[in-house]
């Protein structure tokens, strides 16, 4: 898999970056067919900003795409926060796949007999 990390207004350090590689390719073992992520960081210089921090994902997987987007005052949170939004969205993703799977089974065991 591939990860493409855009900095904005923020200097990307070695440490950030094996943050981010580590917490989105902990999110393969979900599925196997992330093709690629593109990560984008921004921080806002503004004083008045409560969440200082944008963090958006988009995860390019074969069919739809996913996209998470989340804003926090710590880099290293707002990073936490939008793998757990793809990290549920990968969930329901699979779930919709094999109830899908199961009732296409299910029609063509009650069409074909038990096959016994």
């Amino acid at each position: 898999m591939q990860i493409h990390i855009s900095p904005r207004n923020i200097r990307l350090t070695a440490a950030i970056h094996g943050y981010i590689a580590t917490r989105i390719s902990n999110l393969e073992e979900h599925t196997h067919e992330i093709i690629g992520a593109h990560v984008a960081l921004g921080h806002a210089e503004s004083r008045g900003m409560r969440h200082r921090f944008l963090v958006k994902v988009h995860l390019a997987l074969p069919g739809p795409d996913i996209h998470a987007e989340t804003r926090d005052y710590d880099l290293y949170a707002a990073i936490d926060a939008v793998t757990e939004k793809l990290s549920t969205e990968l969930r329901r993703r699979k779930g919709r796949s094999l109830s899908r799977n199961r009732r296409g089974a299910r029609k063509l065991k009650k069409e074909h007999g038990s096959g016994r």
